[in-house]
């Protein structure tokens, strides 16, 4: 089986699946054996046309569409309401053996959340699942997407505190939109001082390639 690394952020619309795209290309340029997973998504109409497929496009991988993800939903909403809205509930069985499928494929898997690490799953007359029990029940470790700008000293820092409450480990964060302005350079050594994670990689608007050392990647997969 591949080893695994969970990619979330510290919220919606931080760049998540441009910074994961990114991370998947520099694996596979590198000569790695790269896969990609994603539980749910929601606010797309097709696979290809989804997050998942940009990733793919950009990261030129050869992974089969159905291995990408397991739960497609249409509304632009927490995939817990788009799941009820639209009928389907997320079963955890069949999140555990999608990832399973992939990671039987490839050396290295990156799975992908979806909006911060707080987001609800599936809620019903049934069960409470949150992403936080996939995390869990995948035993991933976790690493944060963040803006490089003003505010993300406590998004950053309050995410990596609510995943160590549930006993994930996070690896590192990699901050999005970099500048490299006094301020962004503060920030990052500031998120180093209190949360005790690294900075993985320093990512500027538009682009294509993600500057960061393959062996300090490669070692966050477990």
């Amino acid at each position: 089986m591949g080893k695994g690394l969970f990619i979330t952020g510290t919220g919606t619309d931080i760049g998540k699946t441009y910074v994961t795209a990114l991370l998947a290309k520099k694996l596979k340029d590198s000569g790695l054996s790269v896969g990609y997973y994603k539980a749910a998504l929601s606010g797309a109409d097709s696979i290809k046309n989804s997050d998942a497929g940009y990733v793919k496009q950009i990261a030129g991988l050869e992974e089969d569409d159905e291995l990408l993800l397991s739960y497609l939903y249409k509304n632009a909403v927490s995939p817990h309401l788009a799941a009820r809205w639209e009928g389907r509930p997320i079963d955890k069985e069949v999140i555990q053996e999608g990832y399973k499928k992939v990671a039987a494929r490839y050396d290295y898997v990156l799975m992908e959340g979806s909006g911060g690490i707080v987001c609800p799953i599936r809620i019903d007359d049934t069960q409470d699942l949150y992403l936080t029990d996939l995390i869990k029940m995948l035993e991933l470790s976790v690493l944060i997407v963040a803006e490089a700008g003003l505010g993300t000293i406590n998004a950053v820092v309050t995410t990596v505190a609510y995943a160590r409450s549930l006993g994930i480990e996070v690896k590192g964060v990699i901050l999005n939109h970099w500048l490299g302005n006094p301020m962004e350079v503060d920030n990052a050594l500031m998120i180093t001082k209190m949360a005790g994670v690294p900075i993985a990689a320093k990512v500027s608007q538009g682009a294509t390639e993600l500057s960061a050392d393959i062996e300090v990647l490669k070692a966050m997969f477990e």
